[in-house]
């Protein structure tokens, strides 16, 4: 693989833009990652395929088009594994049906995905991704779509036939939610879609569409210290964590495998196939052990010396409601990467893993602050709790702290992001030893 030089580098929020831009739905985000994997080396692998890897090289492999995960072979024996985890997913609308007309207009019929807030899709410029399934000559084909342009809207019913709108409102997404997308008689979505696909639209097989938001991120803030775009979460840790992935994995320790992986269906509750609760991740690390050269009890010497970080993001204090965190783990835009801790688990970060990522950032020269929800309010889970039920190894819970999380558009920090990548990159650096009863050598 060529060196990238210094003077090749794109700062890393150009990075980070690059990637939320063309990540618009999971496939387009799996796509984004695969472009940035090979641009750096790596080789793809179908998990259909006989593998067969090389010491120092670089492999991936994809699974559903929209989870990928990525290794580094070590030039030796591999005696465990280093492993950042991210989602591709973000809470959004699935198209269920092509358009169905009433009232002189054309509308698409969409199912919500995820807990969005729903008030925040209204009255802005949305679009139409994901992937489309067509017959070929040889078979059946997966192409990406994304429809680029100002399409459709889901418009709000006027304050003249809700007056007491202000006070409140139970959206019904049957009712208050589905898209307008013209007028009755109309060119259908299928048939835009058969046009940028350049088939016919009865090729068109199948197909896995969602709403997309159309605003492009941007800066604010006096000097552009925060920026605002959709689907913050979680793609602000996938492409942070795989930057540091990148710019780490050839000088990690030669006898841990440094991994970085995406996955799907995060965002309601991880159980596909493509999940962090399926068994794609460890699929993925014993056939890397079956396919270099390892003892009978590599398997479980090499989980016995592994660590993880769960990527994602974290909710950060905000100004107008303080009183929704907790007053003893004030987070800030800007103050570093978050920690997250859970009493009831749904984070997996304890005192060993919370310790292990602490020393880390600090040689690292990268600030930490801590998450913990307030005692009387419910938290949500994130992917990493899941993943503990197939990867029995030590894990901590880390995020990027942000605003408006689930809203069609987010806000974060940008010193945040750059704090991430250099955190990622540390952890995969660092020679990290497991000498059991939960005493670590780090150096």
């Amino acid at each position: 693989m060529r060196k990238i030089t210094q003077e090749e580098k794109k700062p890393m929020y150009d990075d980070l833009v690059e990637f939320l831009q063309e990540s618009v739905t999971p496939f387009h985000a799996a796509a984004t990652a695969e472009s940035w994997l090979c641009a750096a080396g790596f080789t793809r692998l179908e998990e259909a395929d006989y593998w067969n890897l090389e010491p120092g090289k670089g492999y991936y492999t994809t699974r559903n088009g929209s989870s990928v995960v990525a290794w580094r072979v070590p030039q030796h024996a591999i005696g465990g594994w280093r492993i950042v985890a991210s989602h591709s997913d973000s809470p959004s609308w699935k198209i269920k049906a092509d358009t169905v007309e009433n009232d002189g207009c054309r509308r698409l019929s969409v199912e919500g995905y995820g807990g969005m807030i729903m008030s925040t899709w209204l009255d802005r410029p949305l679009t139409v991704g994901g992937r489309a399934l067509v017959k070929t000559e040889d078979g059946i084909e997966s192409r990406l779509v994304y429809l680029d342009r100002d399409l459709l809207v889901i418009p709000s019913l006027a304050i003249h036939f809700q007056r007491d709108i202000n006070k409140g409102h139970t959206f019904n997404p049957q009712v208050d939610m589905q898209p307008l997308w013209g007028p009755a008689g109309s060119r259908t979505l299928t048939d835009l879609v058969a046009e940028s696909l350049g088939v016919e639209a009865a090729d068109i097989l199948d197909s896995d569409l969602q709403l997309v938001t159309r605003q492009a991120p941007t800066q604010i803030g006096p000097d552009g210290e925060f920026f605002m775009a959709p689907r913050i979460d979680d793609l602000e840790c996938a492409a942070t964590t795989l930057l540091g992935f990148l710019d780490a994995s050839g000088e990690t320790d030669s006898a841990c495998a440094p991994v970085w992986a995406m996955f799907d269906n995060e965002e309601v509750g991880s159980s596909s196939r493509m999940g962090a609760a399926s068994s794609y991740l460890r699929d993925v690390l014993d056939r890397i052990l079956e396919a270099v050269p390892h003892s009978a009890q590599a398997s479980h010497r090499a989980m016995a010396n592994s660590f993880m970080l769960s990527a994602d993001n974290a909710h950060a204090t905000h100004p107008n409601f303080p009183q929704k965190s907790d007053p003893c783990a004030p987070v800030r835009l800007g103050g570093g990467v978050v920690l997250k801790y859970n009493a009831s688990q749904k984070y997996t970060t304890n005192a060993v893993s919370g310790a292990i990522f602490r020393a880390i950032c600090r040689k690292a020269g990268v600030p930490v602050q801590v998450f913990t929800n307030r005692a009387d309010e419910a938290g949500g889970s994130t992917l990493g709790n899941l993943q503990s039920h197939t990867l029995p190894i030590p894990m901590a819970d880390i995020g990027c702290a942000q605003f408006a999380m689930h809203s069609a558009v987010e806000t974060a920090s940008v010193a945040d992001a750059e704090a991430m990548t250099k955190a990622v990159a540390a952890f995969y650096r660092v020679h990290l030893r497991a000498l059991g009863d939960g005493t670590y050598t780090l150096e």
